[in-house]
């Protein structure tokens, strides 16, 4: 009887330790994929948790079907397979991907993301574009070993003390935008549809359908908003036309928000002093797009969220949710569905 009790307790325990599945979508070679981050994991969810993960697509394919929980992305046809699942961790900050796709976002799963991790290195990218533009590095680089006459210094060469600048969107990537704007002296307006509390970084907030009113004095136009069925092409032919000649665009969020055709236009009839882009829509951008033909608009191919720092935060959110799914306890960075974000 006593060798049955002890079996019992056994297999009960066992059953504790497979109470949850957490599937980790490990298709490519991530930081947030490796085999440091997998062990962290495990170690996170402990004996309340398995986390598997999936390297091939089939395998993938395979293990979602009783998954209770995702690392990674989810397509519309696997979520249709996903019987068991119950959270979605994605590994960026956007999560349009589902903010399209209704069956996802109508339903029960809980959907988190990782907002803010990559805010400080967005931030110093979207100023590296700016001042790529705004002091004529895109003119001087790549260095061909050649002195460049002063006199031959691009035209429009300027300083950002005094400038005001529009950001549009001021979440963990904007906000980031927004103290290194101040810190440059500029005047910052803050748009977002949130109710955002001024502050000395930001001390004007208005909402999205006053972004026509404050266009006229932005010096420069920074897009840190996430993409959702409102925000995109937010940014159209109308916006540019409102903003001031000579006025600079700076997008590091998504290349959907803005109509391209309109900026190439704005760029052409040279209303704009030039724009600095991380995202572009489609991506990659064609070889023979028009906008590879301008010498002022600076365009790295969607790259700005790429450090060190931004990796480490980004395991830090991902690591510390799975060990709370696994114990059943609130999850950081839960998007509210209803919006998108």
């Amino acid at each position: 009887m006593k060798r049955i009790c002890i079996l019992f307790l056994a297999f009960a325990t066992l059953g504790v330790a497979a109470d949850k599945k957490i599937l980790v979508r490990a298709l490519s070679s991530s930081f947030a994929y490796d085999e440091d981050a997998i062990k962290r994991y495990q170690k996170e969810a402990g004996e309340d948790a398995e986390v598997v993960a999936a390297r091939t697509v089939e395998a993938f394919e395979k293990e979602l079907v009783d998954a209770d929980g995702i690392i990674g992305g989810i397509s519309k046809e696997q979520f249709a397979k996903a019987k068991n699942l119950k959270w979605v961790q994605s590994t960026s900050a956007g999560v349009e991907a589902y903010a399209f796709w209704p069956e996802f976002m109508e339903s029960d799963v809980a959907l988190t993301n990782c907002k803010v991790v990559q805010g400080p290195t967005i931030g110093d990218h979207a100023f590296a574009l700016l001042l790529s533009m705004t002091r004529g590095l895109h003119y001087y680089l790549p260095n061909r070993r050649e002195w460049k006459s002063r006199a031959d210094a691009p035209k429009g060469m300027t300083e950002l003390p005094g400038m005001t600048a529009v950001v549009v969107g001021v979440g963990g990537i904007g906000m980031q935008i927004a103290q290194r704007a101040h810190a440059f002296g500029m005047r910052v307006i803050g748009v977002d549809p949130k109710d955002i509390p001024v502050n000395v970084f930001v001390p004007t907030i208005v909402k999205p359908d006053q972004l026509n009113d404050v266009l006229p004095k932005a010096d420069v136009v920074f897009i840190a908003a996430p993409l959702t069925p409102q925000s995109e092409n937010m940014i159209g032919e109308e916006q540019f036309s409102a903003m001031k000649r000579g006025a600079y665009f700076v997008a590091v969020s998504r290349g959907r928000l803005y109509d391209k055709g309109a900026l190439i236009k704005a760029i052409d009839s040279q209303k704009l002093a030039g724009a600095g882009l991380d995202v572009t829509h489609p991506e990659p951008l064609a070889a023979d797009d028009p906008l590879w033909q301008f010498d002022n608009v600076v365009i790295t191919p969607h790259v700005a969220s790429h450090a060190k720092g931004s990796d480490i935060r980004r395991l830090e959110v991902i690591a510390g949710n799975i060990g709370r799914f696994a114990r059943g306890d609130p999850l950081t960075n839960v998007v509210n569905k209803a919006v998108g974000y």
